[in-house]
């Protein structure tokens, strides 16, 4: 397996690791609670928006671990490794705009996010 390839099924894992982080958001964020002072179509938007984002990461994770070698190595693939950097760098700068909290967590999903950022775009470059 050469670094590309293994850097690919880490993001996979990495994918697949927040696919479940957001499930258990109902539970972490105490959603049931908090999000009945929201409107009802705000509440359910929110809860798609996060089922829709476990699809995607389940989905990205899936491709990464079943077609590593493949990825870049067609132009499709260096394609969905190319969306899943900018997803994460997306992500990254997102938390610096609308977070701003001072909390260890918070830096911790930032350094999560550089991280899958990282682990998409460098076999970009090894290709």
């Amino acid at each position: 397996m050469d670094t590309a390839e293994l850097l690919i099924r880490l993001g996979g894992l990495h994918s697949l690791g927040f696919a479940a982080f957001h499930l258990a958001f109902w539970k972490l964020f105490d959603w049931k609670r908090d999000l009945a002072r929201n409107s009802l179509a705000n509440r359910a938007i929110l809860q798609i928006l996060n089922l829709r984002l476990v699809y995607v990461f389940l989905g990205m994770g899936a491709v990464s671990l079943a077609f590593a070698r493949d990825l870049p190595a067609t132009p499709l693939g260096r394609a969905l490794l190319g969306f899943m950097a900018l997803f994460w760098l997306g992500r990254g700068v997102e938390q610096f705009v609308f977070l701003r909290i001072d909390d260890w967590r918070v830096h911790l999903l930032s350094a999560l996010f550089a991280l899958g950022t990282a682990l998409y775009a460098v076999p970009l470059w090894l290709a």
